[in-house]
């Protein structure tokens, strides 16, 4: 679905807010937005990496442990205060997965891959939606290519597929407030995530996008005018909405935007 004229590319003078910005593709995200003429807030629990971006951009680091709707209505209303407004929210920290499913399986290690992938998203959400109202602004959420295609990293793909879900669900009644969101799906990026299996990874002749190019496909986001979309982002292939198969319900567009009830 299209957008409304007045939801465009990242413009100078627009107050963006990234959370995981402390580093990999966040911190690449926070220097683009900055290097655009933005003003900028940097959300991580990592104070030391958080304040090392912030000192090197000129953005503001606010200390954020993105698993708290507190903490994320705390940062959101220091961006507003500082800067007056939200035009852009990069809902970007993520974990991978400490445990599985079977022998050894750590609820606490699981319930916290929760709480970073997704209860991030929702409370990242609930706390910058009025804001994003006034300003018709745009939520860009970092899912995975994990979560198209069965991976080994089962649990975090659940997460990231429960994002895509709720990315593709939520955007419609948005729309109607002239907000955007949309998901990225980045393939293997050249982050610290993937620290352990670099060795593995170039042996098979996978190929490794590098955070810059992650930053080019969130600025290609921010100026298209599609809505709802999970966006590929592969090293080896252009940028693109996934095709997701069409499955028709006859009446189901009635339904859009109305709250269940009970």
């Amino acid at each position: 679905m299209a957008m409304p004229e007045n939801n465009t590319a990242f413009r100078a003078g627009q107050v963006a807010l990234v959370t995981g910005g402390a580093g990999g593709i966040g911190a690449a995200v926070v220097e683009r937005l900055v290097a655009r003429g933005g003003h900028v807030v940097v959300a991580d629990i990592d104070t030391e990496r958080g304040e090392a971006v912030a000192a090197r951009t000129g953005a503001l680091f606010v200390r954020t442990d993105v698993g708290s709707l507190t903490d994320n209505e705390a940062v959101v209303e220091a961006a507003v205060s500082r800067f007056g407004r939200l035009d852009v929210v990069h809902l970007n920290a993520g974990t991978t997965g400490r445990t599985a499913i079977g022998d050894g399986f750590a609820p606490d290690s699981y319930r916290a891959l929760v709480s970073v992938n997704l209860d991030s998203v929702v409370f990242g959400i609930q706390a910058a939606l009025p804001h994003l109202r006034r300003t018709h602004g745009s939520i860009v959420v970092t899912a995975s290519a994990a979560a198209l295609r069965p991976s080994i990293e089962v649990l975090y793909s659940a997460t990231k597929s429960a994002v895509i879900g709720l990315v593709r669900s939520l955007a419609p009644s948005l729309h109607r407030d002239g907000v955007s969101l949309n998901a990225l799906c980045p393939g293997l990026v050249d982050t610290p995530l993937i620290a352990g299996r670099r060795t593995a990874i170039a042996e098979a002749g996978i190929a490794v996008a590098s955070t810059e190019q992650v930053a080019d496909a969130f600025e290609t986001v921010l100026g298209d005018s599609r809505t709802g979309q999970a966006w590929l982002v592969m090293a080896d292939r252009p940028v693109a909405p996934f095709p997701f198969a069409e499955l028709p319900v006859p009446g189901a567009e009635k339904l859009i935007g109305h709250t269940p009830s009970g």
